[in-house]
């Protein structure tokens, strides 16, 4: 069940919205056309605002019908309604563009479009790219739904691309996305065997699933929320296997607790290892390197070479390849850092992301 909007929009001449016979006219062939797929309309509201005009329609059947005229030369209707799972659409996307072509012709409208019904509720379908686009998913069904002291954790089936981790309502990983796992680890460039890792977060698991197939010497994982790898351990074990499970073998260890409290130990102990992972946030999209969050990538960076070995190499990934400011200001903070750092960057198309995503490779820059 949800509830669905269809929305049209279209372009005309301005001087015609501040014209209320013309409004009047336009109005009546909206609704003498809506009428031909919905039956009966009655206008229950209407009013002049600053910027233009709105009028609001219903049918017998709960449909709503918001005509909104602005004044700059834009016309937009939503029409709404509530479906239930078995219901079928109150009108095609086929009819909804008949339906907009009719109304541009009879109108002499300069321009009209359609889109697709948007489907709002409990199963979320709508998560957005790097860049704030909205991707819709063929999302059947919520398998996991739940809140932890960190973020909200859901997984939720998607007919292409299997199971997928949304957290805090940010696609994560799915089951399709091995190409992120292995571009994110340099699949086939590292040697990691015989390496010793850390990874900071990787609550999914893939990561660490990956890198034990390289027969490294031990690799620690350090994930502060248990409840994604109790979710994941069930319901994505595809990437994951059976670490999440066991938690511990002979050459891992999972340990949940806050990535930087672990870290600063291992300063304090003169730990280091070959390769650190930042499995963690995505570098933000903002204006300026500020906040909290920029302040935490920089802390991570900072205390990442601090337990890197002379010859060891950082490797976390970024943000989507639409979002070049964003990735500028992160280079930005790598040529500060000191000892100075230098890096290289790969891209990959992540199925899920529907999107290329850039990662990054950091080393020392005498290496």
């Amino acid at each position: 069940m949800a509830a669905n909007s269809v929305l049209l929009d279209f372009s005309i001449e301005p001087s015609r919205i501040g014209d209320e016979l013309s409004r009047k006219d336009i109005v009546k062939v909206f609704k003498e056309n809506l009428e031909k797929y919905f039956g009966n309309l009655k206008i229950v509201y209407d009013m002049l605002i600053d910027d233009g005009y709105m009028c609001i329609l219903s049918d017998n059947a709960g449909t709503i019908f918001t005509i909104r005229f602005f004044g700059e030369g834009l016309i937009t209707v939503n029409i709404e309604y509530f479906k239930k799972e078995n219901d079928s659409q109150r009108i095609s996307f086929e009819s909804t563009r008949q339906l907009e072509n009719v109304l541009v012709k009879e109108l002499n409208l300069l321009h009209g479009q359609s889109l697709p019904a948007l489907s709002r509720g409990p199963i979320v379908k709508y998560f957005p790219t790097a860049d704030e686009r909205i991707i819709e998913y063929d999302i059947d069904k919520v398998l996991f739904d739940k809140r932890s002291e960190f973020q909200k954790i859901q997984i939720v089936h998607s007919k292409t691309l299997g199971n997928m981790l949304i957290l805090d309502e940010l696609q994560n990983i799915a089951e399709a996305d091995l190409i992120y796992t292995q571009t994110l680890m340099q699949h086939g460039k590292e040697n990691y065997e015989g390496k010793e890792i850390c990874i900071l977060g990787g609550g999914d698991g893939a990561l660490l699933y990956e890198l034990l197939k390289e027969n490294p010497k031990h690799v620690v994982m350090l994930e502060i929320d248990d409840l994604v790898m109790e979710a994941c351990n069930k319901y994505m074990n595809s990437i994951c296997g059976d670490v999440l499970e066991t938690r511990k073998g002979d050459n891992y260890e999972i340990i949940v607790g806050d990535c930087m409290v672990w870290i600063d130990k291992y300063i304090k102990d003169g730990k280091k290892f070959d390769y650190v992972f930042g499995d963690l946030t995505d570098i933000p999209i903002s204006d300026t390197p500020t906040g909290e969050i920029w302040d935490f990538i920089r802390t991570i960076l900072e205390k990442s070479f601090a337990v890197l070995k002379p010859d060891g190499k950082f490797m976390t990934h970024g943000n989507g390849a639409s979002c070049p400011e964003s990735l500028e200001m992160y280079e930005e903070q790598l040529k500060k850092l000191r000892p100075c750092v230098k890096f290289s960057r790969d891209t990959a198309f992540v199925p899920s992301f529907m999107e290329d995503w850039i990662f990054y490779q950091v080393t020392f820059a005498n290496q």
